[in-house]
């Protein structure tokens, strides 16, 4: 197994106690001993609940990120980025800009990216895609 970037959605089913997700989560955490999230989901999440002041849900996030690792944006995830979102433009088949950016934090760094959102994501060429939330 490669080390795993997770989306957005597969965090909130974490957080949400989502028995396939956590079962996943756990097992890769017993190989590797944390998890990566790119900072968009990282803002995505602290979005979600500072819309909703969820201040005991932003601790628990909080604690969280702090056994985990957030993985920045760079100059080469941009640009990898960008050539994902040109090239879905082209074939007319756009998805968002976090996503994007999700996806190409994840291929650059050579890991797969976790997210039930399989529709959007499998339109990406190369990535390496799985989904926890899955019952398999």
């Amino acid at each position: 197994m490669k080390q795993a970037i997770i989306d957005t959605d597969t965090l909130s089913y974490f957080f949400r106690n989502n028995p396939e997700v956590v079962a996943k989560l756990d097992k890769y955490l017993q190989e590797f001993g944390f998890v990566n999230i790119s900072v968009v989901t990282y803002y995505e999440v602290l979005n979600g609940l500072y819309f909703k002041d969820a201040k005991s849900q932003l601790a628990k996030f909080e604690k969280f990120i702090e056994l985990n690792e957030v993985l920045p944006l760079t100059d080469e995830i941009a640009q990898k980025s960008a050539k994902i979102y040109a090239d879905l433009r082209k074939k007319e088949q756009i998805i968002g800009h976090n996503d994007v950016l999700i996806a190409g934090t994840a291929m650059v760094n050579d890991m797969t990216l976790v997210s039930n959102n399989t529709n959007h994501f499998s339109r990406i060429e190369g990535l390496d895609l799985d989904n926890w939330a899955e019952n398999k």
